[in-house]
């Protein structure tokens, strides 16, 4: 069997480890799946008749809603890299004959595919709420694979932190910093209207990136800023998380062959 072959099987084999915890705790994966569903019944219902927003606001929400899915989903994945690294997994993984990239690339594929079985749930309850695409069907996989991409990018921010974090305890500040992170965006609340430099953070901000690109595909409406960020937002949403994976992605796999050293 050739390198290639050889670190894709075991890749898969730890894919398919991960795969196998949830399904003997299928609570904790439902849960996790209807966790964004009841964020969009909050913001939808209870405090959507008090958010302003342009145009028709279920068609300006769901977009948000699917990159704060997106973004909350590092949380899983810190916590299962994190608490792996605390129980000793990955040293017993490090002494089997496998590739040593088999662990971290079997989290990523994992983590991916539990977060496209999530946006999947939040579109069908969000079609069902009454938030469509306009752009056609091209535009809207185009949109998805954004979300996708952010996912990504995020996946390996969390992978680098829960291998540097002491334990899956440590979750809680993560917590404390990927909340800001989501609501400091466009996502709910125009950049425009808060003060110059925290309207310029929030412009910055890559979730904003993806939610303007994603408004943009799905023909949604979306704030009507003008600036550089928003004018380049389809740009930013490919640049900043092909830039989070050029950083992050090797700062993984050097974190993890140097664990226990």
């Amino acid at each position: 069997m050739t390198t290639l072959r050889w670190t894709i099987a075991d890749g898969w084999t730890m894919t398919r480890r991960e795969l196998a915890h949830w399904a003997r705790q299928p609570a904790a994966v439902i849960v996790s799946l209807l966790f964004p569903v009841l964020m969009l019944v909050m913001f939808g219902y209870l405090f959507g008749g008090a958010m302003a927003a342009p145009g028709d606001y279920r068609e300006f929400l769901l977009p948000g809603m699917f990159v704060l899915a997106m973004a909350f989903g590092i949380e899983t994945t810190f916590t299962g890299i994190a608490t792996d690294v605390a129980r000793g997994s990955t040293d017993r993984f490090r002494s089997l004959p496998m590739a040593a990239s088999a662990p971290v690339t079997g989290r990523a594929v994992a983590d991916l595919l539990n977060s496209v079985a999530g946006l999947v749930v939040l579109a069908a309850c969000g079609l069902a709420t009454g938030w469509r695409w306009h752009n056609g069907l091209g535009a809207a996989l185009a949109a998805f694979g954004l979300l996708v991409l952010l996912r990504f990018a995020l996946l390996w921010l969390g992978l680098y932190l829960g291998l540097v974090a002491k334990g899956p305890e440590s979750v809680v500040a993560l917590q404390i910093l990927v909340w800001p992170l989501g609501f400091l965006s466009n996502v709910f609340v125009s950049p425009g209207t808060m003060p110059g430099w925290l309207g310029a953070i929030a412009d910055a901000n890559p979730l904003s990136a993806t939610a303007a690109a994603t408004r943009e595909l799905f023909g949604n409406p979306g704030w009507d800023s003008g600036g550089w960020f928003a004018e380049h937002a389809l740009l930013l949403a490919v640049l900043w998380p092909a830039a989070m994976i050029a950083v992050f992605l090797p700062l993984s796999v050097r974190r993890y062959r140097r664990l226990s050293r």
